[in-house]
């Protein structure tokens, strides 16, 4: 599936349906840099999975304090909408699969 860009305006209705695993990010993040194109990349190895990146800013902090977002990144994983589960920290490519391909099969 295609990588979205989301706000606070459409986190809830992204997150609704399916598996959604979100990237919370800074542009000011080392480590979020780093981890966007394995993140990126990913998207297009799983179809049954929708991914989205959610850039916590002051004027987009709703979800992030909601979720109690502490360090970045931290990729959340929804299933119909219920938060299902977390992984904090820059993830390499096989640590990144193995996880999503545990969720693709929920």
């Amino acid at each position: 599936m295609a990588l979205r860009h989301i706000t606070d305006s459409d986190f809830d209705q992204v997150v609704a349906s399916g598996v959604t695993v979100v990237d919370f990010w800074a542009t000011w993040c080392g480590p979020c840099m780093a981890f966007g194109p394995i993140f990126e990349a990913a998207a297009g190895k799983y179809p049954n999975i929708n991914f989205a990146k959610y850039e916590v800013t002051d004027t987009n902090k709703r979800a992030a304090a909601k979720f109690q977002i502490r360090s970045i990144p931290s990729v959340l994983a929804f299933k119909d909408g219920k938060h299902v589960d977390t992984k904090i920290g820059l993830m390499g490519d096989d640590t990144l699969d193995s996880w999503l391909s545990e969720l693709s099969k929920k």
